[in-house]
């Protein structure tokens, strides 16, 4: 079961009102946003193909995902996520095993909202650049759309 990451690549301006309320149903509001979703729940891949031409998505590796939660994960207050602050707030080692966790299946990061843990992830623009145009999709030379595993390699140029 793996765990989807989606990035807001595109802006607010043309959006269809359907797509734009399912980018907000996403937690994907602005441009360079990223949120996290399991493939298990129930009608998420109909929603990232739904927006899939505002959006790219793929399945997270655990060393990005790691390095995504110490870099860019923020708890209430806009402080880092820290090893600490999970020991202390969720009982688990640190960012490694909440990420073990996450990629299991067994926590998901939109209810650990209520510990104060943002469900979303502010991002960089990709250092280089995009590597194709932001309008066509991914096996086309651009970037929308569904990325496989190769979205790893533009999470890790955003963070």
């Amino acid at each position: 079961m793996p765990l989807y990451v989606a990035i807001r690549i595109r802006g607010t301006v043309d959006v269809r009102p359907e797509v734009s309320q399912t980018l907000y149903m996403l937690r994907l509001r602005r441009k360079y946003t990223a949120s996290l979703y399991h493939s298990s729940q129930p009608g998420i891949t109909g929603m990232l193909k739904l927006a899939e031409d505002w959006i790219a998505w793929g399945e997270i590796d655990k060393v990005t995902l790691v390095e995504l939660l110490r870099k860019r994960g923020r708890i209430v207050g806009d402080k880092p996520l820290t090893d600490s602050w999970v020991k202390e707030k969720l009982g688990l080692n640190g960012l490694d095993e909440l990420a073990e966790k996450l990629l299991a299946g067994e926590l998901y990061l939109n209810r650990l909202k209520e510990y104060g843990i943002k469900p979303f992830f502010r991002l960089h623009p990709p250092k280089g650049g995009f590597k194709g145009s932001i309008k066509r999709r991914y096996g086309d030379g651009g970037v929308l759309g569904y990325w496989g595993s190769d979205i790893n390699k533009l999470l890790a140029r955003m963070i």
